[in-house]
């Protein structure tokens, strides 16, 4: 979730198309602070993480819809949209046809907690439709997701984008140089996930990846934040940065992010084990 959550840090000071669509910036300022994505990227792996692994679905879907809700009053200020934030104040909370990004913002945790593909896109859809269960929603998040695992379980980025494109229609063939002149703020998946995917690609480490990303302007703290998950899962992530991101966060979701890591090391060790 590093790359998540950084990605949203190092975006926020140049969302609404705010920056020069450049690599050359500061990596952080005071300007540079967790928004929505940080704060729903860490509701949604706290679900996840108190989900047994067998879990019923019906009981997931509650406690996400709790959990995003309860985080959601506990940072009302992180920037959400208007209808999420109707959402969250709802007693009767349902999903109101959104494709909107934040789908796919939030469900990087989704790809590490499970050791398949096929259950990461059926928990990314999962995490998705209690909100944004329009089919672009959706496949914004699965993408997103799939992107990550296959990256942390060691696919080529060659297979990456193949996936992508085969399973999910995303047109990857344009280059960054091509997107950057006329991108601008747009907060659908289907113009935020292709991009990141590309920003992914096309980076050559995860700083670059993050650079990049920030580079191509609009709503680019969400799309940073994509690329970023994905980036971790393929590079790894600088233990300076993870410092510095762990440094920005809340005390309590700092907590749950070192809950997820505790998590994840531990699933490792076992599967070493076997």
């Amino acid at each position: 979730m590093y790359g998540a959550i950084l990605g949203d840090m190092i975006g926020s000071p140049y969302e609404f198309d705010m920056g020069e669509k450049t690599k050359n910036f500061p990596l952080f300022s005071k300007r540079s602070c967790f928004t929505d994505d940080s704060v729903m990227t860490i509701a949604v792996a706290d679900a996840f993480l108190d989900a047994q692994p067998n879990a019923d679905i019906e009981w997931i879907r509650n406690r996400l819809i709790r959990g995003m809700q309860r985080y959601g009053k506990e940072f009302p200020h992180a920037g959400y949209g208007g209808m999420f934030r109707h959402w969250l104040r709802s007693k009767d909370p349902q999903p109101y046809g959104s494709y909107g990004n934040g789908s796919a913002m939030r469900v990087s945790a989704v790809a590490w907690i499970y050791d398949d593909l096929e259950t990461v896109r059926e928990m990314a859809r999962l995490s998705a439709e209690v909100t944004h269960n329009h089919p672009e929603g959706i496949k914004g998040a699965e993408a997103t997701a799939s992107a990550i695992y296959l990256a942390r379980t060691g696919k080529s980025k060659e297979e990456i984008k193949a996936y992508i494109e085969e399973n999910f229609g995303y047109d990857l063939s344009r280059t960054c140089d091509q997107i950057r002149p006329g991108y601008h703020h747009v907060e659908s998946c289907q113009e935020t996930v292709p991009e990141a995917i590309t920003a992914f690609l096309e980076g050559e480490s995860f700083e670059d990846v993050i650079r990049t990303a920030v580079s191509l302007g609009g709503d680019c703290d969400t799309l940073t934040c994509i690329a970023g998950s994905i980036a971790e899962g393929f590079y790894g992530v600088p233990e300076e940065l993870k410092a510095e991101c762990r440094k920005r966060l809340d005390q309590k979701m700092a907590e749950i992010l070192r809950r997820f890591d505790d998590y994840i090391l531990f699933q490792k060790q076992m599967m070493e084990m076997d």
